[in-house]
């Protein structure tokens, strides 16, 4: 590592400077134990409850301490960002408690759950412009408009910083680990555009080096782990918005830099097991995280063996989740599951045919959940859109051998993206 690189890398210091700075201003959340998980890992799991700030974030750490360190001669002239929502929330937080004018740029994508709040937060003192589909082309956007009006950016993770802000969670976790005289073996927290994991593993490696960091990302945005792949960050031709906090085509160079020094590994999680995990924390834990909030507990599964027996720290980042989204989430998960299928099917166009699939394809205990036709004059078939949820998801290739007699050229939807967001 050159020089200039070694610069870059964030030590303990920079971590605990940050610490103090935000020791009285941000809420210091609770690291609690996790009886359910802990039973089902068969580990020892805490979950480190940032979604219980006070902007139900993380983001307000690395937002506060940025712009408290820049000049207030300079911040008072306003200062711009680029968010998905949460770093937006924790701008916007801080610049009504500064009284200073803030401009905020987010994806036209960004929930409105998150919109709002970004509006309740910073009150007079926020500007919201809705810019791009993603949060890269938002933050170009943010660039721009701080170049032309000569303002001050505070970058979302790809700066020391922020990232130092965000770092000041793991010396919550292990003052108060060390506190108790035990380890932690594992520490799980979600990769966006690195700001996080990399102020996490900065501190962690230098108070717990034995301590496994792992960076979880969404699977249709592993933006971090395509950049270790290449050595070098790299923009991701497309990427997948469901996991908004998370969505980012491309990883900062700081945050590359010091992910690269100081995480052990990185892993992907399905989208569709994260609705899996969102609705699990929901309804056995009362905890509303998320996508990205829940990326952390998601991995879990597939490092079962590797914690067990383990300490385990498992950072919810946030818990902004737009209660429109629950159905979609629902329905991703069933997906993933294997319970919930679609299928186009060409039905003849005669009498007895729906109460054929329901007699003659159906599992006794599946249900039909979507069934669209019409009727197509002088033909002999007509191709339906049907939703079958099974009662047993292991009953699925029973169902695709009788579906095949019905109709040897039926398509599985699951198999045709394209299709699917189409007609689902």
């Amino acid at each position: 590592m050159d020089v200039m690189t070694r610069k870059d890398l964030l030590k303990k210091k920079d971590i605990d400077e940050a610490y103090e700075v935000l020791r009285p201003i941000i809420k210091h959340t609770p690291l609690q134990y996790d009886a359910y998980l802990s039973q089902k890992y068969q580990c020892h799991l805490y979950l480190k409850r940032e979604d219980l700030q006070v902007v139900r974030s993380f983001k307000i750490r690395g937002a506060y301490y940025a712009i408290s360190k820049t000049p207030q001669t300079v911040r008072q002239r306003g200062i711009v960002c680029a968010s998905a929502g949460n770093h937006a929330q924790g701008v916007a937080w801080t610049c009504h408690k500064m009284k200073i004018p803030a401009v905020i740029f987010m994806p036209t994508t960004t929930p409105q759950q998150k919109v709002e709040q970004v509006k309740f937060f910073g009150g007079s003192e926020a500007t919201i412009k809705l810019v791009g589909d993603t949060f890269d082309a938002s933050a170009q956007a943010a660039t721009d408009y701080c170049q032309q009006n000569k303002l001050t950016f505070i970058a979302p993770f790809d700066d020391k910083n922020t990232i130092a802000g965000q770092g000041t969670i793991a010396c919550e976790i292990f003052d108060e680990v060390f506190s108790q005289h035990t380890a932690v073996d594992y520490l799980f927290a979600a990769v966006g555009g690195g700001g996080l994991i990399s102020g996490l593993s900065a501190y962690t490696k230098s108070v717990s080096p034995e301590t496994q960091v792992v960076g979880v990302e969404p699977t249709g945005a592993a933006s971090m782990a395509a950049a270790f792949k290449c050595g070098h960050p790299v923009t991701l031709e497309k990427v997948d918005k469901f996991v908004d906090g998370a969505a980012v085509k491309t990883v900062g160079g700081l945050t590359y830099t010091n992910a690269k020094e100081y995480v052990d590994g990185m892993i992907d999680v399905a989208e569709g097991r994260v609705c899996t995990t969102l609705l699990e924390l929901y309804s056995k834990e009362a905890i509303v995280a998320e996508p990205a909030g829940a990326l952390s507990v998601a991995a879990l599964e597939d490092h079962r063996d590797e914690i067990a027996g383990k300490t385990v720290v498992c950072v919810i980042s946030g818990g902004n989740n737009d209660i429109d989204r629950m159905q979609e989430i629902k329905e991703r998960s069933l997906v993933y599951e294997g319970f919930q299928h679609y299928f186009i099917v060409n039905f003849p166009q005669r009498p007895g045919a729906l109460r054929e699939v329901v007699n003659d394809i159906l599992n006794e205990d599946d249900d039909i959940t979507k069934f669209e036709y019409t009727k197509k004059v002088n033909r002999g078939k007509g191709p339906v859109l049907i939703g079958i949820r099974l009662g047993n998801r292991d009953h699925i290739e029973q169902l695709r051998i009788r579906l095949r007699q019905f109709d040897p050229y039926y398509i599985d939807l699951k198999e045709n993206q394209m299709l699917y967001e189409m007609m689902v």
